[in-house]
């Protein structure tokens, strides 16, 4: 089966795929040398009764919910072109971030609105790839031929300021179909100039390679934004014994020295695992490695002499924070344990933050075959649009009247009316002065007491404004 690339970038009402929603998508198929091919796909999301978009993320876009209103198509119409004309057999879809990102609000999106979350990424050959952690290993490994720019003495690795210099044009950043021209020139930039680290990395996002590289390899190279600017996003990681499972493992970043964990508990490993990069404290230098969300990893006999002398990857200190790591096994096992201690502590945060938006429980399980043969007969025509699908999973059921509330409100019944209308109140309204209704329009208030606000940023305000008006329920309606 012919292997196309598919580039998208979205353009979203806030950055949590669990409380937001797509405004704009926009992307462009290719061939595997960055060839045009079929007509570019640009799209307006309608927003919906029950959401309210971060002003500052308007403020960034232009984009305001009523413009999605009169330009755009529903969720379910947007899946359906998804469905039919995007995710075709053998697309690698191609991204900026995308697989922390986009990807996420894809499968949330898919989600609420009743299908499969995953398929569009694995049935029939399709797959994924990140271009954001190809240029960090790049820049790090094989920079030669391509200007990387830095902004206050500091790499950035940022669409925009690569475009500019490298001589790219670049319309309108922040602007999907934009970002994604942008983005197709820089991929193609990158294969031109480095194309057998190119393709190693096209082979490396199949997650069965990651597993082969991190089985093979006692030590090996990994790139990710979470690794110190000091050395380009740029380690050299050991496996933590115990935590390898068929999803992923643990990885101990050996540029820092271990001996400053030896002596911490599973409960002080985990604190200091959650320590922000200003906070004080030193954070416990370990990252998960998924692998099958392309992680950029590489043999660590790739790396040049030249290549340490200039990411400042010391191989003596190195060396010697591998051997003592390997001589504390019982840091290990604690690494295992505080993990296990972060994980227990996400899902009950996740539980109780998000106890009013079953859209936020995608990941606490999978949707068996029969569900899955209903939703299918849900979407299979126009007709067949029916809130008397009883289905096996709780989550589908409480999601059924809001997907046709939304969708299609001509077919809302009193009793779908009621729960939406509930739904909507207590999205709005739970918390008090600490709700989202709040926080909204403090928020607005804030934006519009800045000094040197421009003329768009005040229509831009106004028209939030207006929407909330226009949306909020009475909190005396109940």
């Amino acid at each position: 089966m012919d292997k196309r690339f598919f580039f998208y970038d979205l353009e979203t009402s806030g950055l949590s795929a669990r409380d937001s929603r797509i405004m704009q998508f926009a992307g462009q198929r290719t061939d595997l040398d960055m060839n045009l091919l079929d007509e570019s796909h640009n799209y307006l999301i309608k927003q919906t009764e029950d959401i309210l978009p971060d002003p500052e993320a308007i403020m960034i876009t232009g984009i305001t919910p009523q413009k999605t209103i009169e330009e755009g198509m529903t969720e379910d119409e947007f899946i359906k072109v998804f469905n039919d004309k995007i995710s075709t057999p053998g697309t690698i879809f191609v991204g900026y971030n995308n697989i922390s990102f986009d990807d996420e609000f894809i499968r949330f999106l898919l989600f609420r609105n009743l299908y499969d979350s995953y398929e569009w990424q694995w049935r029939d050959e399709r797959s994924k790839w990140d271009m954001l952690d190809v240029i960090r290993t790049t820049r790090a490994l094989r920079p030669e031929g391509i200007e990387w720019p830095t902004i206050n003495n500091k790499s950035s690795n940022k669409l925009e300021d690569l475009a500019k210099a490298n001589n790219i044009e670049h319309v309108r950043a922040h602007d999907a179909m934009s970002d994604v021209e942008v983005l197709i020139a820089i991929t193609k930039l990158v294969k031109d100039k480095q194309p057998k680290l190119f393709e190693f990395l096209l082979n490396m996002r199949e997650k069965n390679k990651v597993m082969e590289l991190v089985n093979n390899e006692v030590r090996f190279i990994h790139v990710a934004g979470s690794y110190s600017d000091e050395h380009e996003k740029t380690s050299i990681v050991c496996v933590v014994d115990g935590s390898q499972t068929k999803q992923g493992v643990v990885v101990y970043d050996l540029t820092i020295d271990p001996e400053l964990f030896k002596d911490m508990s599973p409960e002080e490993l985990a604190l200091s695992m959650r320590l922000k990069r200003d906070d004080p404290g030193i954070r416990l230098p370990i990252k998960n490695i998924q692998y099958n969300r392309c992680p950029a990893v590489a043999p660590e006999i790739v790396l040049k002499d030249d290549d340490r002398l200039r990411l400042k990857l010391d191989k003596k200190l190195i060396d010697e924070n591998y051997k003592k790591f390997l001589s504390m096994p019982e840091l290990s096992s604690n690494i295992v344990s505080a993990q296990k201690i972060l994980d227990d502590q996400r899902k009950s945060f996740y539980s109780d933050s998000e106890k009013y938006s079953v859209e936020a429980s995608l990941y606490d399980g999978f949707i068996d075959n029969q569900d899955k043969n209903k939703m299918n007969q849900l979407h299979s025509s126009s007709s067949n649009i029916s809130s008397n699908i009883k289905f096996l999973d709780k989550r589908l059921n409480q999601l059924l009247p809001l997907f046709i509330a939304r969708n299609y409100p001509k077919l809302m019944n009193e009793n779908i009316h009621s729960i939406y209308e509930e739904y909507r109140q207590k999205y709005f309204y739970a918390g008090d002065n600490n709700s989202r209704a709040a926080k909204y329009y403090m928020k607005l208030a804030e934006l519009e007491s800045r000094d040197n606000i421009t003329s768009e940023e005040k229509y831009l305000i106004e028209e939030l404004k207006l929407w909330g008006e226009a949306i909020m329920p009475s909190d005396s309606d109940f």
